[in-house]
């Protein structure tokens, strides 16, 4: 047989690929809902497992869209799109990695038999505010900031009137800092107000938002643990340290140092938080299982305090590319194809006294970014780059991921450091 016939590719298989048909039809079907950097490596672990992915996103091109067997761009918070999707896709597990989705059908496709990760009600949960935070607080129990809903400007003012001087107002509908402000004094709420109504989450018909106001705390540090509900229960990995600006992640290290008391809370309060929403979702007949992102405020004087949870693999976990054994990505994938995870699936691979470090490389700009001087960064020793490769950039966005272990925390940040400033990046209009 010739070279060129022996490349060629059976017209068959071709045929069902065109058709978007899994080459093994009884294959798990899953469809990404949401295809960034994170829903990238979901996708990746869940084909290694022999899943047949569909990545949707709002933009062509996403992260996740280069490598599933197939990709949608749709508006994710249009439900007759949405909908349309999943009749055509027919999955057998939605996996949603962004909060910008339409939830009424995520329960409708729970509804249907379709298995919703880690549940349609979660979901819905833990991107509002106010449900999150009665139920973190007032149902189980968990320490938070002293808070305030409101309803208008007028409620706001009394609110932060009850809480005190200074405190935050958020949107109850928003991610990553959006519509968030610091208040200092009385004189600033009117500002306050109007930043969270126009940095919320899109709402129809031009409603009023509702916002939280909460107290300002003695912050001394932020946590990420991460918190795996699977078949076989409930686990947690080595809590995160992070640092973040302008409420978006930058860096982030395991295992982050600390009293083993605080270490000992931290892990029992994020699992307080997953067994409360694991058990809304049991009630509702769906299982509840896949990654937690719980977040934590740790005070000057040891006070723990619950603050957020996101039920997807979090941002400052990407630090668990080379911090564990499993990555969040393989632990998500494994906790949601309904295979058991327990302690020795989140262990911590590295030598006594190591730290894994990742940070974030936002490049800000118009166009295409161009990341020059790859043989100098990549030759930082224990130090890895992932680029994403998203299409383009709009002012600023998160391009790449420098990964890096050291022998202590300092050390750890020291080369993800190096790896960003020895990097040349340049935008270029298309």
């Amino acid at each position: 047989m010739s070279d060129a016939t022996s490349h060629q590719i059976d017209p068959s298989i071709s045929k069902q690929r065109e058709y978007g048909n899994p080459l093994v039809p009884d294959n798990t079907r899953v469809l990404l809902l949401g295809s960034g950097e994170l829903g990238r490596e979901v996708a990746i672990e869940l084909m290694r497992l022999g899943v047949w992915v569909c990545a949707a996103d709002s933009y062509a091109g996403a992260p996740a869209a280069q490598f599933a067997h197939e990709n949608r761009v749709l508006d994710m918070t249009n439900p007759v799109a949405l909908q349309a999707l999943i009749d055509e896709v027919k999955p057998n597990i939605i996996v949603p990695e962004v909060e910008a989705i339409a939830t009424s059908q995520l329960a409708a496709a729970a509804r249907s038999g379709i298995q919703v990760t880690p549940s349609s009600d979660i979901a819905a949960i833990c991107m509002d505010r106010e449900r999150l935070r009665v139920l973190a607080h007032e149902v189980l129990g968990l320490p938070t900031t002293p808070y305030r809903f409101a309803q208008s400007l007028e409620e706001l003012q009394s609110g932060a009137e009850q809480v005190g001087y200074p405190c935050v107002v958020k949107p109850i509908m928003s991610s990553s800092g959006h519509g968030q402000s610091v208040v200092r004094d009385s004189e600033s709420i009117v500002d306050a107000w109007n930043e969270a109504q126009t940095g919320r989450r899109a709402a129809e018909n031009g409603e009023i938002s509702k916002v939280i106001v909460e107290a300002l705390v003695p912050l001394d540090y932020e946590l990420t643990v991460l918190t795996i509900s699977s078949s076989a229960g409930i686990v947690t990995c080595a809590p995160i340290g992070q640092r973040q600006e302008s409420g978006d992640y930058r860096e982030s290290w395991q295992p982050a140092a600390m009293p083993s008391e605080i270490l000992k809370d931290a892990c029992s309060l994020a699992k307080q938080a997953v067994q409360g929403l694991v058990d809304e979702a049991n009630t509702k007949g769906e299982f509840g299982w896949g990654v937690f992102g719980v977040e934590l405020f740790v005070l000057t004087d040891g006070t723990l305090l619950f603050n957020e949870v996101s039920p997807r693999p979090h941002d400052t976990g990407m630090v668990t590319l080379v911090s564990q054994r499993l990555s969040e990505f393989a632990l998500h994938a494994r906790a949601i194809l309904g295979i058991p995870v327990t302690d020795s699936d989140v262990s911590i691979n590295l030598a006594k006294g190591q730290v894994a470090c990742s940070r974030a490389i936002v490049v800000t700009g118009e166009g295409q970014a161009v990341f020059s001087n790859l043989p100098a960064a990549l030759a930082v020793e224990d130090s890895e780059l992932r680029i994403f490769n998203k299409p383009e950039i709009h002012g600023h966005r998160r391009m790449a991921v420098a990964l890096s272990i050291g022998s202590s925390e300092s050390d750890a940040r020291a080369k993800s450091a190096e790896i960003l400033d020895t990097l040349t990046i340049s935008t270029t209009d298309k």
